[in-house]
């Protein structure tokens, strides 16, 4: 993406989508606003000892301690805009500048997904299959532009409110890192990733696996085994040396006051419950969705009183721990055997046949999809983790493409519920059309030729009854006679079915694991030349 067209407008994309977020600093707020402001507070107010114990608030720290400096630093520059906001005891402050003060250090840092999405675009090779008469972009410029527009970064971080962007930069800075094979750079970047947001562990098995297989084993057997003397005790060292460096900078002052217990307690609190007060649309949704069905059908049938049941608390929406009603319920273990097991195609086809970059990254959507599927409390957010990556994928392919559109726009969708007020309902909609027709124009132009189709007919249906859903629950259902009586409703159909679509992005991905017909990235020849 070298082109001075592409550069200007990648330039003019970047300024267009930073006008827009400027224009949504009013718009609804979640509580995650709360929680950063209260935060800032923390580690403002506090001496470091004091951070992972403070609870005035419900909402206590609750992210590696990386996040902690990084509210720290965000802090010093608050008290310029109102010093009220930094006051612990302050809870639930929102002057017009604490407002604009933490929107505005938002989209400050989604700098970093800006740079992240340029070098992406950098790494992509291939050639757009333009038809006739169709200007079309080229596939690095497409890349970074449907990366920087992601609607769902728009909708959690510029209206719900996080900072996904500035961590998803890490995360994509880190990936391209490995397409230019810069690994010690790469696994240094993804340190400190896991220590600014735990939650990017659902790829840290990819990388330790990749890392080890390409980077730290010189040569293999013709069979593709390992020759264990291969082994490189400096390259296996050096990666240790950088992320053991990061993990002891993050949590080395805690260790040495005698609290890492305690901030681990913070980091993972298993009394949440199995599913978030949004049901992430996984395997859980799915099977909370089962019981509350059998209940019902029991208590009609007569096969037992409705009285005797445990308390459906899965429908209720709330964060906690809750009992299924029929079938058994689900423990902490039990998830992680179950996303361990899901993990294991993609972590095997890491090991048996080392690739380049682009086989990661298919292997670690892979990792981060069987995560969301079966982890345990699983936020709707964390879907971006699979989608994005899958974005590099998307552009070289068409069969990629056509699994990305399902998962983009499942998940998409599935971000609605968090996004409840009526004043917001037109942009979430107008983001998401927008967003899906870009998606749908660009990748075409990419990766179809002029007799070939984006979507076959089971994705262009499900997709299709995606649309139908969105239109039922979003317009319909607020003015049935349903709302006041059963108010989970669009929850659960939404969680049920957008949980169908990621299951088929997932099966579609493992499935093209063994795919001989996929383009190989720069580095996969370099290796198939070694």
């Amino acid at each position: 993406m070298a082109a001075p067209s592409d550069t200007c407008a990648f330039i003019l994309t970047v300024a267009g989508i930073t006008l827009f977020k400027c224009l949504l600093v009013p718009a609804y707020r979640s509580t995650d606003f709360e929680v950063h402001r209260n935060w800032l507070a923390i580690t403002h107010s506090l001496p470091v000892s004091q951070w992972y114990y403070e609870d005035t608030s419900e909402w206590t720290l609750d992210y590696p301690p990386l996040f902690a400096w990084l509210e720290l630093a965000l802090s010093h520059a608050a008290r310029w805009f109102d010093p009220a906001m930094l006051a612990v005891g302050n809870v639930g402050y929102t002057s017009p500048a604490t407002v604009l003060f933490q929107r505005l250090s938002v989209t400050a840092t989604d700098a970093l997904i800006v740079y992240a999405a340029w070098e992406c675009g950098r790494c992509v090779r291939g050639k757009a299959k333009a038809r006739p008469g169709e200007l079309t972009p080229s596939p690095g410029l497409g890349l970074a532009a449907l990366l920087v527009t992601n609607v769902g970064l728009l909708l959690v971080d510029h209206i719900h409110f996080q900072y996904n962007g500035f961590l998803s930069g890490l995360m994509l800075l880190s990936i391209a890192r490995l397409y230019q094979g810069k690994v010690y750079t790469a696994a240094f970047l993804f340190s400190l990733l896991l220590n600014f947001k735990h939650i990017y562990l659902y790829l840290a098995p990819a990388y330790g696996v990749h890392m080890l297989r390409t980077f730290c084993f010189m040569r293999s057997r013709p069979d593709g085994s390992v020759l264990w003397r291969s082994l490189s005790v400096a390259r296996l060292s050096g990666l240790a040396a950088i992320v053991l460096s990061v993990f002891a900078c993050s949590f080395g002052p805690f260790i040495a006051m005698g609290q890492l217990p305690q901030v681990l307690s913070r980091l993972f609190p298993f009394r949440r419950g199995l599913c978030h007060a949004y049901w992430a649309p996984n395997a859980w949704a799915l099977y909370n969705a089962a019981d509350k069905a059998l209940a019902i059908a029991g208590v009609r049938a007569g096969l037992w009183n409705g009285s005797s049941l445990a308390t459906a608390a899965m429908t209720g929406g709330l964060v906690g721990e809750a009992e299924h009603a029929v079938l058994p319920s689900v423990p902490p273990g039990a998830t992680v055997a179950c996303t361990l097991l899901a993990m294991l195609p993609a972590l095997w086809a890491l090991w048996s046949r080392p690739c380049g970059p682009r086989h990661f990254v298919r292997c670690a959507t892979l990792c981060a999809l069987a995560s969301f599927l079966f982890g345990w409390h699983v936020h709707e957010k964390a879907i971006l983790i699979a989608i994005l990556p899958l974005t590099l994928l998307a552009v070289e392919s068409r069969e990629d493409a056509e699994t990305f559109l399902i998962l983009a726009t499942t998940g998409h969708l599935s971000l609605f519920p968090l996004i409840f007020t009526l004043p917001e309902l037109p942009i979430k909609i107008g983001l998401m059309l927008m967003y899906t027709i870009f998606s749908f124009s660009t990748l075409g132009s990419l990766v179809c030729g002029a007799r070939e189709r984006l979507l076959g007919p089971c994705a262009a249906g499900y997709l299709a009854g995606l649309a139908a859903l969105a239109l039922l629950v979003e317009l319909a259902f607020p003015l049935s006679p349903w709302r006041s009586s059963m108010p989970f409703l669009p929850l659960l159909a939404t969680s049920c079915y957008c949980a169908v679509g990621v299951a088929i992005a997932w099966f579609r991905l493992l499935r093209s694991l063994g795919s001989a017909h996929r383009p190989r990235g720069r580095d996969d020849d370099r290796r198939k030349a070694q």
